[in-house]
């Protein structure tokens, strides 16, 4: 039925072409004289050009698209050039370009523009989009329209150019210090941290991306020709477990940047953590030390959605994982009286219990948020307000309080 429809518009188009020309010869001809006939000329050949602009094929235009930015952050600016060719130099007037793209950037503006074109052989287009959101999206392909001197006549293809584009959570440089270390005869607070006692190997392993190239097993690599990596004893670890809260929130985009950013600070102090997601889906990762690892862990928060449609602590009484958990880190936008009852009942090996509050810049703990934080101080959880212009510091604050 639409194809159907679209057809008629088409000819109904050049079809009215036809018409007024057949008018305003005939008009010329019973009324004579030099203005209706200059009208009837002057009308021929707009008339003629909408004719063969009808019948110009549209396939003979190709079009390229060339990305700019080639990493996006959530809030950042994307740019990306479109460079549309033809093989002839049929004169085009008005044509319209337009990038079409997913639904997740429809918000995001109008990706047109509209030129002059002539007799040119090709013509580029650079486009911008203002703070991109979060997420993934998709840019579809090239949208061209052309149109003859009045609109009577309108042809448009579709070019299609599918590019899938990550636009990652708005990393932010911060200082890690461990929350809690633990040597093997007890547990300490440290700002030093110790991953591995290097004097003592106790095994190899497979290279992963990101082990140091001191760890790496020579002789085993002369014999072999395969990397392999030195496993050393532990002397302390943080056995530190993340937690995130998926909850619809107007803070859950902070709540996001906030936890890429602890992740990648985790790694790049060469120290590891558990990270753990629940939503409408389940993402859990035991053991982040690693570039490799991370990228999970980042590709996961850039695509995550605040879907968690039940309240968090059923959520943590059916995970088996916080079981295991000694030093939990915990961010949130809003901290419930039950998920403080709910981890005490079911993280049972708990020494170290923190948690991140995300709010805004001028946005102030009322009266039952204090008490609610001193309840959960009395049951073993430390809460921390942050807001974004602190992210920074996040770690500092803690070891401080």
């Amino acid at each position: 039925m639409n194809s159907w429809l679209e057809g008629f518009k088409k000819l109904k188009g050049i079809g009215g072409v036809l018409l007024l020309l057949v008018v305003a010869f005939v008009y010329a001809m019973f009324q004579g004289g030099f203005v209706s006939w200059f009208l009837f000329y002057l009308i021929v050949p707009i008339a003629l050009y909408s004719v063969l602009l009808f019948f110009y094929p549209l396939s003979k235009l190709e079009a390229e698209r060339t990305i700019e930015t080639r990493k996006v952050y959530s809030g950042g600016k994307f740019s990306a050039t479109i460079k549309v060719t033809r093989n002839d130099s049929f004169p085009l007037l008005f044509v319209w370009f337009e990038e079409r793209v997913s639904n997740s950037l429809l918000h995001t503006g109008s990706k047109k523009q509209l030129i002059f074109w002539g007799m040119k052989k090709e013509f580029t287009w650079t486009y911008e989009i203002e703070h991109m959101p979060r997420g993934e999206h998709v840019l579809e392909g090239t949208s061209i329209e052309i149109s003859d001197l009045f609109g009577w006549v309108k042809k448009n293809v579709f070019i299609p150019n599918t590019k899938t584009l990550l636009v990652f959570p708005n990393l932010v440089d911060m200082v890690y210090i461990p929350i809690e270390t633990r040597y093997d005869q007890g547990a300490a607070a440290s700002r030093i941290q110790v991953m591995k006692d290097t004097s003592m190997a106790t095994g190899v392993r497979s290279y992963q991306p990101g082990d140091r190239v001191s760890w790496i097993h020579w002789k085993s690599f002369a014999r072999t020709q395969t990397l392999k990596t030195k496993e050393f004893e532990d002397r302390q670890s943080q056995d530190l477990f993340i937690l995130i809260d998926r909850t619809l929130s107007p803070m859950f985009e902070d709540v996001v940047d906030l936890s890429a950013s602890i992740m990648q600070a985790i790694v790049r102090h060469q120290a590891s953590s558990a990270f753990l997601s629940i939503g409408q889906n389940r993402f859990f990762v035991q053991n982040v030390e690693n570039e490799e690892q991370l990228h999970r862990v980042l590709y996961h928060l850039t695509k995550v959605q605040p879907d968690l449609d039940k309240p968090i602590d059923q959520v943590i009484s059916q995970e088996p994982t916080l079981a295991q958990a000694t030093s939990l880190l915990y961010i949130t936008s809003e901290l419930t009286h039950e998920w403080v009852d709910g981890i005490q009942r079911n993280a049972g090996n708990l020494r170290v219990c923190r948690c991140f509050v995300v709010k805004n810049k001028d946005e102030k703990p009322n009266k039952n948020e204090n008490a609610l934080y001193q309840y959960a101080k009395s049951r073993g959880v430390e809460v921390h307000n942050i807001t974004k212009d602190r992210f920074a510091q996040a770690f500092m604050e803690v070891n401080r309080s």
